[in-house]
């Protein structure tokens, strides 16, 4: 498959995504602290993907944000049941049922040629059907001590190889590894 798929997530030193109940508190707290125009290459990310896929969960939560962060980019949401998009956005976001691994053959069919996932189950879940190519990983320093773990148990190791690692001045240490076995 030529389709590369990637991931570009923020988790607390400590591995959590979220909260228990969801909440981000401690991301915008961090986010706080950016020197003005500073997204540690998130935009620049952005540019290289032709889509970004997230499950129910992530999607419902992007939601609640003051306003939808992927601007023009199409946006396809997994979910086994019907998802209610607001008309606004209707034109950005698509529903899919298809596992990762049909989804995948169909967009590198439509011609895609990289693709951003996002959320912990569905980035489980990609990493679990061995589709992940690479995973750039920005922690934030802080300590939240339980939550919503960006990875959970898994049946074999995914071996990695660090490509680079860039520290902020600011504190946020960020790493990119590509996927070289699982």
């Amino acid at each position: 498959m030529s389709l590369i798929v990637s991931v570009f997530i923020a988790t607390s030193l400590d591995g959590f995504i979220a909260r228990e109940n969801d909440s981000l508190d401690w991301l915008d707290d961090a986010n706080k602290t950016l020197p003005i125009g500073e997204d540690c290459a998130y935009e620049k990310f952005m540019q290289g993907v032709d889509a970004l896929v997230m499950g129910r969960h992530t999607y419902e939560k992007v939601l609640t944000f003051k306003q939808w962060p992927y601007k023009n980019k199409r946006v396809i949401v997994l979910s086994s049941t019907k998802l209610k998009i607001p008309n606004d956005l209707s034109t950005y976001i698509e529903h899919s049922s298809l596992s990762g691994k049909e989804l995948c053959a169909s967009l590198e069919k439509e011609g895609l040629k990289r693709i951003c996932v996002d959320g912990g189950i569905t980035i489980q879940r990609f990493l679990s059907a061995k589709l992940i190519k690479d995973l750039t990983l920005t922690i934030i320093p802080v300590l939240i001590g339980k939550g919503k773990p960006l990875f959970s148990s898994l049946i074999k190791d995914i071996k990695l190889k660090l490509q680079n690692t860039k520290a902020y001045d600011f504190g946020f240490v960020q790493m990119k590894y590509q996927i070289i076995e699982q």
